[in-house]
C-alpha cells in the first residue's frame, strides 16, 4: 500500500487519530493536502496503533514516517 492510500482511508473512516513526525502532529487529510506526489507514492505499512512505516526496496520495513496517536 502507498502512504496516499492509507492516508485517503485514514481521511474517509473519521479515524480520531494525529500522526505525528516528531516535529508536529498531523491530520491525515493536511498530510493529504501538503505532501507532494512523490512521497505519497512511497510504499508503506501501517501497524494501527502504533505506527506508518515506509517498506524499502528490499521489501523490509524502513524508517518510521509517523507515529499515530490519539486525538484528546
Amino acid at each position: 500500500m502507498n502512504l496516499q492510500d492509507i492516508l485517503v482511508k485514514l481521511t474517509e473512516d473519521n479515524s480520531p487519530i494525529l500522526l505525528s513526525d516528531g516535529e508536529k502532529d498531523w491530520e491525515a487529510r493536511s498530510l493529504l493536502e501538503t505532501l507532494s506526489g512523490p512521497i505519497l507514492k512511497r510504499e508503506v505499512y501501517m501497524q494501527p496503533g502504533l505506527y506508518i512505516a515506509e517498506i524499502n526496496n528490499s521489501g523490509y520495513l524502513g524508517q518510521v514516517l509517523y507515529k499515530v496517536k490519539q486525538k484528546n
